[in-house]
């Protein structure tokens, strides 16, 4: 399940970068925002690649691109309510309940890892 949204994600992240601008914390200067959003979505697909293998580093990446990215969801849970994310990312409501979804991903990454 967690690899069919990385595919997904990964694949919107390559065809459609402009759809992740608005989340990337201001922070970064903007004339990297666009080569982030590649590199992520590549990241994402290798994630997704390990994670169908049941590779460790598959769990691993997974999980440490899904903290990596937390920023990202900070920053829209801030903007949620000023018009600056794109449809119902722009929700208060939804954006808040958002945040805590990265922690049941982030065990689902773990728990992907092969048994010895």
């Amino acid at each position: 399940m967690l690899a069919a949204a990385f595919i997904t994600s990964g694949i919107i992240h390559m065809v459609k970068p402009d759809t992740f601008m608005s989340g990337m914390p201001r922070l970064i200067p903007e004339r990297h925002h666009k080569n982030l959003i590649y590199a992520s979505g590549l990241a994402e697909l290798a994630c997704a690649y390990g994670l169908v293998k049941r590779t460790t580093w598959g769990a691993n990446a997974s999980a440490a691109l899904l903290l990596g990215v937390f920023p990202v969801h900070i920053q829209m849970t801030l903007d949620a309510g000023t018009g600056r994310n794109p449809g119902i990312a722009d929700k208060p409501a939804a954006a808040w309940i958002r945040m805590p979804l990265q922690i049941p991903m982030i065990w689902a990454a773990l728990q992907a890892k092969p048994e010895n």
